[in-house]
């Protein structure tokens, strides 16, 4: 099998140099399945694989909204992570209705420069990619629509750090949305991953229709999230070495 990798870029002529890298044993692919799909040849993926992936629904995308402020702008016995549900009769999943925060330096002071507190939060996989389909990054509509639909992610953290905190006062304010992962992390339509329910259906495996393309990450078994998608790394990885190298391994950290 042959992969391409990317060596250099000459600005001025506008000109790719490959460099073809030959796989010996095979290709791992971490892109969801949408996107693996649509780096492979139309015509070398079985038209059943293509319905059965186009025809897998996804969950929605994300807002995110990345912070840094004075920590004395906070409250002081701030906690590392916030939940805020707006509306508990619209659930978990409704749109605009729960948003997610971290403050990972309240951990350590080495995490921020001194005097500093950095902040993530987000929207977890309610954001309708349709809102944003089309629109222009650089456009005016796209900077409303930003502004528009962070503010409940400013708002949550309104409630969670305490009086003190003041947006206008942040040394850094970052704003992502369904484009930003879109285009930044190669993700169809922005998506968190396949929207597949327990009980329904379950995740494919790690091989495809393609002799030694194999597929990890959270289109694929055991689903969504780090562990998940760390241990989907791992049953490709015991896939391709054989048994007396599991064997090797185990001894080698004794066990």
């Amino acid at each position: 099998m042959v992969g391409l990798l990317v060596s250099s870029y000459e600005v001025d002529k506008n000109l790719f140099l490959l460099q073809i890298v030959r796989a010996k044993k095979a290709v791992v692919s971490n892109a969801s399945m949408w996107d693996t799909l649509d780096l492979l040849p139309p015509d070398a993926v079985p038209k059943s694989y293509q319905d059965k992936v186009k025809a897998t629904p996804q969950c929605d995308s994300f807002m995110h909204l990345h912070l840094g402020f004075d920590a004395e702008n906070a409250r002081e016995d701030l906690g590392i992570h916030h939940i805020v549900v707006n509306d508990w009769n619209k659930g978990v999943d409704g749109e605009q209705n729960v948003v997610l925060i971290s403050v990972p330096s309240v951990l350590g002071e080495g995490l921020a420069p001194p005097g500093k507190h950095i902040l993530h939060a987000y929207t977890p996989g309610t954001e309708p990619f349709g809102l944003w389909e089309g629109l222009d990054r650089k456009s005016a509509e796209y900077r409303s629509l930003k502004e528009e639909c962070s503010e409940v992610m400013w708002k949550a953290v309104e409630l969670a750090l305490g009086p003190k905190f003041s947006r206008e006062k942040c040394d850094v304010k970052l704003v992502g949305t369904p484009l930003t992962h879109k285009r930044f992390l190669r993700r169809n339509k922005g998506t968190y991953g396949p929207a597949i329910k327990a009980g329904e259906a379950t995740f494919p495996g790690q091989a495809t229709p393609i002799p030694q393309l194999f597929c990890c990450g959270d289109s694929t078994f055991p689903g969504i999230g780090v562990p998940a998608v760390a241990a989907s790394g791992a049953i490709v990885a015991n896939t391709l070495v054989s048994v007396s190298q599991h064997s090797e391994l185990l001894d080698a950290v004794g066990i």
